[in-house]
């Protein structure tokens, strides 16, 4: 997976970590339902880097290319929501 750091603002969070969350086998991505968000196409990943740091993300894609905007550490409720949704999967 290849990622463009042109326009990315990062908060709390390394592009390593952002990266190792893509990576992660219980990683969740989402398009939300609806709003300004979902009409620019703008995509949510919840996961975990390698030091278990949670990492929230928006980004686009164009399924090549990762083109990162935004990212920053969990916050609570969506820590329990990854966390929920990982054991779901086990």
């Amino acid at each position: 997976m290849e990622f463009n750091w042109d326009s990315f603002e990062a908060l709390e969070v390394t592009r390593d970590e952002v990266a190792e969350s893509f990576e992660d086998p219980f990683s969740l991505r989402f398009l939300p339902d609806d709003g300004e968000i979902a009409e620019r196409s703008r995509f949510f990943c919840l996961g975990k880097a390698l030091s278990g740091k949670g990492v929230f993300s928006v980004y686009k894609s164009t399924g090549k290319m990762v083109t990162m905007l935004m990212a920053r550490e969990m916050a609570e409720e969506e820590d329990f929501f990854y966390n929920r949704k990982s054991k779901d999967a086990l």
